[in-house]
């Protein structure tokens, strides 16, 4: 039956393999799931980093004089 999700190989070096062992072991979970948390820590931290940078380029050319109002973008509360 094939793996429901995509498969990944990697290689790292014994301090680091020995590093996540332990980890993972203190954590009770596998080193798989161990290693899927970090990457997606990883993905998350590279994206606030790309979103930063967007805001500030943003921010750089932002002019209130020509800014909307919120309720010339979205109407007036009700």
């Amino acid at each position: 039956m094939p793996a429901k999700n995509p498969r990944l190989t990697m290689v790292v070096e014994k301090p680091l393999y020995q590093w996540l062992k332990k980890s993972a072991h203190q954590k009770g979970v596998s080193l798989s799931l161990l290693l899927r948390d970090i990457v997606k820590d990883a993905y998350e931290q590279e994206e606030d980093i790309f979103w930063a940078r967007e805001g500030e380029a943003r921010r750089k050319t932002f002019d209130p004089k020509t800014a909307l109002t919120h309720e010339q973008v979205f109407g007036k509360k009700k």
